[in-house]
């Protein structure tokens, strides 16, 4: 009879300790997911970003510093869509055109650094003359916003801020 009261004790205290650690393992476990969930979105934006500006690098007579370009507008929406036309629902979702940036870049020798190409003639400006740049620069600037939910009560949302850049491969 001792030993039958032992082993009862012992079932007892661990059913106490699983119902003590289960809650933090769940929390751990819908965390990790949350991570996962967050490293696919920023990846997704990413890849989203670097098709973008791959395919606007390699297009003939782009004009970067117009936004409303046919080309970079395409680009775009091939981006956000899928399609060049912009037809079909986001590939993520709430990403949109407007929240794109595309910048130029060009390496000054004399700083050895990047810095932004203007739109000048003596700058990457095609249409009046300008040279072509060096780097296609495509950025979210005002931030993908994403929320983060772990029950019961940790609602959090933060931006995502990705950003590529791919050297230019076309002629202006």
């Amino acid at each position: 009879m001792r030993f039958a009261r032992q082993n009862g004790g012992r079932r007892g205290g661990t059913a106490l300790e699983a119902a003590m650690l289960l809650p933090m393992l769940f929390v751990l476990l819908i965390g990790m997911v949350e991570v996962a969930r967050v490293t696919y979105v920023y990846y997704m934006l990413q890849k989203s970003l670097y098709q973008l500006a791959r395919f606007a690098g390699t297009q003939q007579g782009v004009n970067f510093c117009d936004d409303a370009d046919p080309i970079l507008v395409a680009a775009k929406n091939l981006a956000v869509t899928g399609t060049a036309d912009g037809s079909n629902d986001p590939l993520i979702r709430n990403l949109s055109v407007d929240m794109i940036q595309v910048r130029i870049e060009r390496y000054n020798p004399e700083t050895e650094e990047l810095a932004v190409c203007d739109c000048s003639i003596t700058g990457c400006d095609a249409a009046s003359g300008g040279g072509a740049p060096d780097f296609i620069v495509v950025t979210i600037p005002d931030g993908f916003p994403y929320t983060i939910a772990i029950p019961p009560s940790i609602v959090q949302e933060f931006l995502l801020r990705p950003q590529i850049r791919v050297p230019f491969g076309g002629t202006s």
